[in-house]
């Protein structure tokens, strides 16, 4: 409940400033099946391009509480970190080897709630390919909760004279992807693949359509 009411006070007093900000455009692969509204358990994934994805995100999906993972570095500046698990944040021990966000994370889909995640983990450096591999964790949860993916690309452009754009693409159905697939190590790389591929490909989608 107090997560719910950080989130819709955030959401309700900071909209007209993130609306001059990021002047956010939003596209849709196919808007009948996923528009912005989300019905039930889900994964967000997306590519990461700033610590602004974050912020973004919860304007996109107004209506739902995002739980987001998120990098222990940013629980560490307070009142930042304070901010954030009011928030619902998802703290990720990315040092200490510490998984239990991902049984966190599991007990929120399966009560219901949306959990996103940026499967390349971390911000790309100069000169990296981008988006960078994914991790196994977003693969790891689908298949445990058996939940539906939803792919989102956003073009990074924040505090700029370009517009930020985000592109909403269609759940993935998971079992498309692993049905035919044995054994379960053998099931998270092939729907981690997939969703680097489904990311790679809206960004080719936006390309296109956003010129």
């Amino acid at each position: 409940m107090f997560i719910r009411f950080v989130n819709a006070f955030t959401k309700i007093t900071a909209w007209p400033v993130q609306r001059l900000l990021f002047r956010t455009k939003i596209l849709y692969e196919d808007r009948r099946v996923q528009g912005r509204r989300i019905k039930g358990s889900a994964i967000i994934i997306s590519n990461h391009t700033s610590v602004y994805d974050y912020a973004v995100m919860l304007f996109v999906f107004f209506s739902r509480t995002l739980r987001y993972q998120m990098a222990e570095v940013l629980f560490e500046k307070k009142p930042l970190g304070y901010f954030l698990k009011g928030l619902g944040g998802i703290r990720v021990d990315r040092n200490n080897y510490d998984f239990s966000f991902l049984a966190r994370s599991e007990r929120i889909l399966r009560n219901g709630g949306v959990v996103g995640i940026f499967p390349e983990s971390r911000l790309a450096r100069k000169g990296e390919e981008r988006p960078l591999p994914f991790k196994p964790s977003a693969a790891y949860l689908a298949l445990s909760a058996d939940v539906p993916v939803i792919p989102v690309y956003t073009n990074g452009c924040y505090f700029s004279r370009h517009r930020a754009v985000v592109l909403i693409g269609k759940p993935m159905d998971i079992h498309v992807y692993t049905d035919r697939v044995s054994g379960e190590k053998e099931k998270i790389e092939a729907l981690t693949k997939a969703m680097r591929d489904k990311i790679i490909s809206l960004e080719k989608e936006y390309h296109e359509r956003w010129k």
